[in-house]
């Protein structure tokens, strides 16, 4: 079994807004294509244009409808991959020491040489964050892009996550937990940033910034977006007051 770090000295980490992630699966897209020429084996595909296609993916966006009470409901997009844990249950279950989290940054890795493929790290992670590809016999999962965020031959501005350069909407930040300073640090204590699943008690690195309510049908916004329009003054508000009308 593989112990993990009593302590790390970063945590890096994405905080994922779900108030502004259109579900457009770019993050995905990208993740698939630098992951699958990356250091380890290629993320493969079984049948992909075939009756039933399988395929391993690191990323993946969920779509849920959600109930907002006193208006209609709304959809909500929600971008799921490996947490990062603190106390990451499929570090401590790996019989061979394949998955590991390292202490410099708290990113949670699988060595590939080392995997066997049993699958106790899927059966104990609560987030379903980890998928065995089937054509390379190891588990896989998001890696932060290590080969990417440290790479000096690239641009400054490309040393983050592939999904985080991606996003066309911006939903996606990283950075280090522990700097209380970092942009990530600051948009969750912002946003009331939360954890998944806090109940499970491992501690995820990443963090969701929740969705702030949208107008119903009929016009009718939430007391919050009411106090936005009502902080806008002149032209701009004018006009926006002038639109809702319409």
């Amino acid at each position: 079994m593989t112990a993990l770090p009593q302590t790390t000295e970063k945590k890096l980490g994405l905080a994922i807004d779900l108030d502004t992630c259109v579900g457009c699966h770019a993050c995905v897209i990208s993740c698939k294509e630098w992951n699958t020429g990356s250091y380890g084996a290629p993320l493969s595909d079984k049948d992909a244009y075939g009756a039933n296609p399988v395929g391993t993916f690191l990323n993946r966006v969920h779509s849920f409808e959600a109930k907002q009470e006193g208006c209609n409901s709304q959809t909500v997009h929600f971008p799921k991959s490996c947490l990062h844990c603190d106390d990451a249950p499929c570090v401590t279950v790996c019989p061979t020491g394949a998955s590991y989290k390292r202490s410099e940054d708290g990113i949670v890795l699988v060595n590939e040489d080392k995997c066997m493929g049993c699958g106790l790290c899927a059966w104990a992670c609560p987030y379903g964050a980890r998928e065995l590809d089937a054509m390379a016999g190891v588990m896989k999962k998001c890696t932060l892009c290590v080969d990417r965020i440290y790479n000096e031959n690239i641009p400054e501005e490309d040393r983050v996550p592939s999904c985080v350069r991606t996003c066309p909407a911006g939903a996606r930040h990283f950075g280090d937990f522990a700097d209380p300073e970092s942009n990530v640090s600051k948009l969750v204590a912002e946003r009331g940033g939360m954890d998944l699943m806090p109940e499970m008690g491992t501690s995820p690195v990443n963090k969701y910034l929740p969705p702030r309510p949208k107008a119903d049908v009929n016009g009718t916004q939430s007391p919050a977006l009411e106090a936005q329009a009502e902080e806008i003054t002149g032209f701009l508000g004018w006009l926006d007051r002038t639109l809702e009308k319409i």
